[in-house]
């Protein structure tokens, strides 16, 4: 089975008596899709909670639906945004899910409760003795060291010494230990070989919660992401045959999940993934370091399905970092206005974080790549805010001065309106396959998985069909864990 659901009932009731003592209950897949399936008792108790708040009731407000609000908020739409064509320079239609209405932050506590939950109502995870570790390029384990907290669990965060200090401020205050590791964004494997490190030194005290392998990273994508894109393009009215791109970067694999359910509706839709020019894995098999923080490289994930890609868009970091300047400097802003930027549309560029930026850039290369036009429309996502960042606006300043209106037209005529089709390529039967193989040398080289399960992923029709099926009856455990808090 993709995901252990194998069930170790004395552990399992150590873990419910733990949740009892901590007034902790768990949301379940289907409330995630569907806060209105929430009890009621536990929305009107959230009126006086905060989104940011280490309170367990916060587990609900795991999903795409929050009030936009920071305090006492209760669900409505899914949180999204159009990107004005002002700004993106396309014909086509720009669409992004927000996620800076998460509990702190990021969409990533989403990936890291799939995580969690299944193995705590299981007993594959034991709270009272074990800590769960987040081994991440930023956002993964800021939303696991939250969600520990949350339930109790004491955790142990690792990501690379070079990400934004943002980061590592907060984790301080909610993760039992952190490990900055060498490099940035693009080193994943020196993260890999510190989880290798922990579990020599530490055995069975830890629980190594990988997103790159981890499926319950892919599903809470596919089932939750997915499905609330699926709604705002229904609530749109958007017709079968303009719902044309859904862009995302690779990072762990799991947000192009999303794109998987999507194809499943819409065949036609093209899903393209993302990556950073400088360290261009999926392009051309190379490698680098850059600066789009978060979407980890120089690998291809486990989780991710090599054979639904249909285009990489490598883009270039220097336009990410130049954009963040551009949507978060008073000249980039007062610039924007004179173009016709609209004040709302300004006030939605805090929903921005850097990657974000790149997975704008990737849906505007898809846009021009196929020709799109004016009904045409391109998913892509949000996945933070622009508040993970801001000690880079210092430091880009310093770096390279001031930032003025000329600068700012600069930008937005090189790095927007003008961004093109280079560096994109789509993808044929032996460029997914050339892909889908770089997965053996971190995989199944160094990371224990077999070869018979790597060609599973690329010849098996009913290997990725599996995931889905799951769902349902985590759902029934979760219930039945549940039931045992309340006696």
């Amino acid at each position: 089975m993709l995901i252990n659901l194998r069930k170790h009932k004395a552990i399992a009731q150590k873990n419910a008596e733990r949740c009892r003592e901590k007034g902790i209950i768990l949301p379940t897949f289907a409330q995630m899709k569907d806060p209105a399936l929430i009890p009621d008792d536990i929305k009107e108790k959230l009126k006086g909670v905060g989104l940011w708040d280490v309170n367990p009731l916060n587990l609900f407000r795991i999903n795409w639906h929050n009030e936009p609000k920071d305090s006492g908020g209760g669900f409505g739409g899914v949180n999204f945004i159009e990107i004005p064509r002002e700004i993106t320079g396309t014909k086509a239609r720009i669409l992004a899910l927000a996620g800076k209405w998460f509990p702190c932050g990021v969409h990533k506590v989403g990936a890291t409760y799939a995580c969690l939950a299944p193995a705590l109502v299981t007993g594959n995870f034991d709270a009272t003795e074990q800590q769960a570790v987040w081994p991440s390029t930023g956002n993964y384990c800021r939303g696991g060291a939250y969600n520990s907290a949350l339930l109790g669990c004491s955790s142990i965060a690792i990501l690379p010494e070079d990400m934004s200090q943002e980061r590592f401020n907060w984790l301080k205050t909610v993760a039992g230990e952190i490990i900055a590791t060498p490099g940035c964004e693009s080193n994943v494997k020196e993260i890999f070989d510190k989880c290798h490190e922990l579990d020599r030194e530490r055995g069975a005290h830890i629980v190594i919660f990988n997103q790159f392998e981890q499926f319950e990273n892919y599903l809470w994508h596919y089932e939750v992401t997915g499905s609330a894109i699926l709604e705002v393009l229904k609530n749109l009215g958007v017709k079968k045959e303009n719902i044309r791109g859904y862009a995302s970067s690779t990072g762990s694999g799991g947000t192009l999940a999303a794109g998987d359910h999507l194809k499943n509706v819409y065949p036609d839709i093209k899903i393209g993934a993302g990556e950073a020019l400088q360290c261009p894995t999926l392009l051309r098999n190379g490698f680098g370091a850059h600066r789009i923080e978060g979407i980890g490289d120089k690998h291809v994930p486990w989780i991710h399905n090599v054979k639904n890609t249909d285009m990489v868009l490598s883009i270039d970091d220097q336009d990410c970092m130049d954009i963040y300047r551009l949507f978060n400097e008073e000249s980039g802003k007062n610039y924007l206005r004179s173009i016709g930027v609209s004040e709302a549309d300004i006030s939605n560029l805090a929903l921005f974080g850097i990657s974000g930026i790149g997975n704008m850039l990737s849906a505007i290369k898809m846009a021009k790549y196929y020709e799109m036009e004016e009904d045409d429309v391109v998913f892509t996502i949000l996945t933070d805010s622009t508040s993970m960042y801001t000690s880079r606006l210092a430091e880009l300043t310093a770096e390279q001065g001031a930032f003025t209106e000329m600068e700012a037209a600069k930008v937005h005529a090189a790095a927007l309106l003008h961004q093109g089709i280079d560096n994109a390529l789509e993808l044929g039967y032996y460029d997914r396959l050339r892909i889908h193989n770089l997965k053996y040398y971190t995989w199944v080289e160094q990371q224990g998985k077999t070869y018979e399960e790597l060609n599973r992923q690329w010849y098996d029709r009913e290997y990725w069909k599996e995931l889905p099926k799951l769902t349902p009856k985590i759902d029934k455990l979760i219930t039945e864990f549940n039931n045992m808090i309340k006696g």
